[in-house]
C-alpha cells in the first residue's frame, strides 16, 4: 500500500472534488459566522451595540472586511498554510514544526511545547461553544424571521411571549443536538455524505441575499476603504473599541482552515476560499449593511430579515442545516485533536473506533462524544440566547490564533531559516491584530468570556500532568532498569527452562527490559523458546510512511527486537506490525503468539515527583485509559498481564 493510500485510504480525487469536499468540513464555522455577527454589532440587546448610523456600518462593515483579509487570506491561507508537517496542519503539527532541532534549546522547546499544548486545549473549549451558539442562532430565526408571529403589544404578555419563545428555541437546540452527537458512531464520512451538498447552497444563498440588497445600497462598497475602519477605531471612543470583540466573530473558524490541511491539501482551501467562501461572506455582510443603512430597525436580526417573506422557513432551515454541517466539522476536529494527544501522550489512551475500514481519520471517541454534548447542553440552559453566548465566544479563539502566530515565528525561524526583520515584522502586525481583538474580548470576561479559559486550563492541567506522571513512570521504573543485552547474556550463561511458542513483550522504552519479563521469570522460571521485544515509538510528525515502519533486531539466539513507528495522526496495530516483520526474517503469526503486558499500578510516593493533587489526578486519568491490549489491537485472549506498584 503506497503512503498516500495509508493516510487517505482513498484514490487520489481530483481538486474540485477535494473543494467541494471541503465546504462543510473546514469553511462550515467561519461559513456561519454571518448569522449573528451583525447582529452582535447593533442588535439592540447585545451589551456591547452601537448604533446603526451610515458612519458606523461603514467603520464595522470595513472593520469586517478586513479582518477577514488580513487575518484569514494573508496570515492563514498565504503564510502559515506553508508550515506543512507532512501534509497535515493544526497547532499541534505546528507545535511540533516549530520545536524541529531545538535540543540545543531545552527552555525554548518547553516554552514551545507548552503554548502548543495551551493552544489545543483552548481550541477544545471553543468545540464545546461554536455548536451550542451556532445551532442556537439558526433556531433563533424561527422567531427573527417573524415565522412565530410577533409579541403583543403589552408589556406584561409581551415579556410572558419572550420568555416561551426562548424556551421553545432553547428546546428545538437541545434535539437538534441530542441527534447530532447521537449519529456520531455512524463516522464523519456517513454524516458528511447526508449534509454535504447543502453547503455549496448556503454559500450561494448568502452571495444571493447580500447581491439583492447591495443593488439598492451600493454606497455601503466604501467599506472596502480601510480608512473607515480606521476612523471607526479612533473617534468612536471605548465602545468603538469593545465593539472589536462583536467584529471577531466574524473570523472565528479562521483556525479550522489550518487545522483541516491534512484532510484536503493546502491547494483546495485557498481554492475554495477565494472562489466562493470569501466573495460570498463579504457580499453577505456587504448586503446586510446595506440593508441596515435603509433600514437600521431590523438591527435585532439583519441576518433573517434579508429574505423575502416567502424564503424565512426555507433559510432558517438551511441555517440550520449549515450550522449542523459547522458543529459536525468541529466535533470531528475534537476527535483528531485527542487523537494526536494521545499518541504524543499528553492524554490517557481512550478508547477510539475507527468508523472507517479505509480511511485512518475516521474516527470516533465515545467518551469525547458525550462530554462535548453535555457540555453543550449546559451552555444552551445557562446562557439561553446566542447573544448571550457570543459573550463567551472569542476569547480561547483569539488567544489560539496568537498562540498561533507565535509557534510560526519560531518555524520560519528555526526551519526555514527566515531572516529576523522578515520574521519579526509579519508576526508583529499579525501579533497587533489579534492582541487589539484579545483585548475587547478579555471585556466580556465576566459576562462569560471565562468559561472557555476555564475548559482550556482545565484540559491543559490534565494534559501536563499526564505528560509528567508518565515521565516520572518511566524515571522510577527505568532504576532497577535491566538492559535486554544483559538479560540474553544472563540466559544464555544459566539458561531457565524453555517451553514452545513465541513471546511478545511489550516495552515503553527501547533497550530495557520489560517488567512483565522479569515477574515472569521469577514466577514461572521459565521462557519461551522465541522471545520478542516491542517497543512502539510515536514521532513527531503526522505520518511515518509504511516503508519506515518497523525495525527487526536479532540480539541474540531466539530474542529479537521490534521498534514500530507511527505518527501523531496514526493508531498503532500490532497484528499488521508483526506482517511488516516477515520481510525481516522473522515471522510471527499474531494469532498464535502470547502477549505480556506490564501493567503499573500508580501509588503516591511521600516525596512526591509533583504536587499530591497532580498525583491523584493522574491516577484517575489512568483508570480512564483504554486497556493496552485493545488500544493495540492486540488478539482477544493472547494477553496476559503482569501487575506492578509504581511509586511517582
Amino acid at each position: 500500500m503506497s503512503d498516500t493510500a495509508e493516510k487517505t485510504g482513498h484514490p487520489k480525487l481530483s481538486t474540485t472534488t477535494l473543494v467541494i469536499a471541503a465546504l462543510g468540513v473546514v469553511f462550515g464555522d467561519i461559513g456561519t459566522s454571518p448569522i449573528y455577527t451583525l447582529k452582535e454589532c447593533f442588535g439592540p440587546h447585545s451589551p456591547h451595540h452601537v448604533a446603526a448610523t451610515h458612519e458606523n456600518l461603514l467603520g464595522v462593515v470595513s472593520l469586517v472586511l478586513w479582518s477577514l483579509i488580513l487575518l484569514v487570506c494573508v496570515k492563514y491561507l498565504v503564510f502559515v498554510l506553508r508550515a506543512d508537517n507532512k501534509g497535515e496542519g493544526g497547532v499541534l503539527s505546528l507545535m511540533a514544526l516549530a520545536s524541529h532541532g531545538m535540543a540545543e534549546t531545552l527552555k525554548r522547546r518547553v516554552v514551545i511545547v507548552l503554548l502548543g499544548l495551551f493552544g489545543a486545549a483552548l481550541l477544545f473549549g471553543d468545540g464545546i461553544i461554536t455548536p451550542a451558539i451556532s445551532v442556537l442562532s439558526a433556531v433563533e430565526g424561527l422567531k427573527d424571521g417573524g415565522l412565530l408571529g410577533s409579541a403583543p403589544a403589552d408589556a406584561a404578555a409581551a415579556a410572558l411571549w419572550d420568555e416561551k419563545m426562548e424556551l421553545l428555541i432553547m428546546g428545538i437546540t437541545i434535539v437538534i443536538l441530542v441527534v447530532l452527537f447521537s449519529v456520531q458512531y455512524l463516522g464523519t464520512a456517513r454524516v458528511g455524505r447526508f449534509f454535504g451538498p447543502i453547503t455549496g447552497l448556503w454559500f450561494v444563498s448568502l452571495a444571493v441575499l447580500g447581491v439583492t440588497h447591495l443593488v439598492h445600497g451600493p454606497e455601503i462598497l466604501a467599506a472596502f476603504n480601510p480608512w473607515h475602519g480606521w476612523h471607526f477605531l479612533t473617534t468612536g471612543g471605548h465602545k468603538s473599541f469593545v465593539i472589536l470583540g462583536s467584529v471577531f466573530l466574524a473570523v472565528t473558524g479562521g483556525e479550522a482552515l489550518y487545522a483541516d490541511m491534512g484532510h484536503f491539501g493546502a491547494g483546495p482551501i485557498r481554492r475554495g476560499w477565494f472562489s466562493l467562501v470569501l466573495p460570498a461572506l463579504a457580499l453577505n455582510y456587504l448586503g446586510q449593511g446595506a440593508m441596515l443603512m435603509q433600514k437600521p430597525e431590523l438591527a435585532h436580526a439583519p441576518f433573517f430579515q434579508m429574505a423575502p417573506g416567502w424564503a424565512a422557513l426555507p433559510m432558517v432551515l438551511l441555517a440550520t442545516a449549515a450550522t449542523v454541517i459547522a458543529s459536525q466539522a468541529l466535533i470531528t476536529g475534537t476527535y483528531s485533536l485527542t487523537l494526536s494527544a494521545v499518541q504524543l501522550g499528553y492524554l490517557p489512551r481512550l478508547s477510539i473506533r475507527h468508523t472507517s475500514e479505509h480511511a485512518m481519520g475516521q474516527i470516533y471517541i465515545p467518551l469525547v462524544n458525550w462530554l462535548l454534548m453535555l457540555a453543550c447542553l449546559a451552555l444552551v440552559l445557562a446562557f439561553r440566547n446566542s447573544t448571550n453566548l457570543a459573550a463567551a465566544y472569542g476569547v480561547a479563539v483569539t488567544m489560539t490564533m496568537l498562540i498561533t502566530t507565535v509557534l510560526f515565528y519560531f518555524a520560519a525561524r528555526h526551519l526555514w531559516q527566515w531572516g529576523l526583520l522578515k520574521t519579526l515584522s509579519l508576526c508583529f502586525v499579525f501579533g497587533v491584530i489579534e492582541l487589539a481583538f484579545l483585548s475587547a474580548n478579555l471585556v466580556k470576561f465576566f459576562d462569560g468570556g471565562w468559561f472557555p479559559l476555564v475548559v482550556g486550563v482545565v484540559i491543559f492541567t490534565l494534559m501536563t500532568t499526564w505528560a509528567t506522571g508518565r515521565r516520572l513512570v518511566r524515571a522510577s521504573m527505568e532504576k532497577s532498569a535491566l538492559s535486554q543485552e544483559t538479560l540474553c547474556e544472563s540466559i544464555r550463561r544459566s539458561p531457565p527452562v524453555t517451553v514452545p511458542g513465541t513471546a511478545i513483550f511489550m516495552s515503553s522504552t527501547s533497550g530495557r527490559t520489560p517488567i512483565a519479563l522479569l515477574h515472569s521469570l521469577k514466577h514461572y522460571r521459565a521462557i519461551h523458546e522465541r522471545v520478542i521485544f516491542m517497543t512502539l515509538i510515536t514521532e513527531d510528525e503526522p505520518w511515518v510512511p509504511a516503508t519506515q515502519r518497523v525495525e527487526v533486531e536479532k540480539l541474540s539466539e531466539g530474542f529479537w527486537r521490534v521498534t514500530g513507528r507511527y505518527g501523531f495522526m496514526q493508531k498503532p496495530d500490532v497484528p499488521r506490525l508483526l506482517q511488516y516483520c516477515g520481510s525481516y526474517g522473522l515471522e510471527v503469526e499474531a494469532v498464535k503468539a502470547t502477549f505480556f503486558l506490564g501493567r503499573e499500578i500508580i501509588v503516591p510516593s511521600h516525596k512526591p515527583g509533583m504536587a499530591r493533587w497532580r498525583e491523584h489526578l493522574f491516577s484517575f486519568a489512568s483508570k480512564l485509559a483504554q486497556q493496552p491490549a485493545t488500544y493495540f489491537r492486540i488478539p482477544v485472549g493472547r494477553v496476559i498481564e503482569l501487575g506492578q506498584q509504581v511509586e511517582i
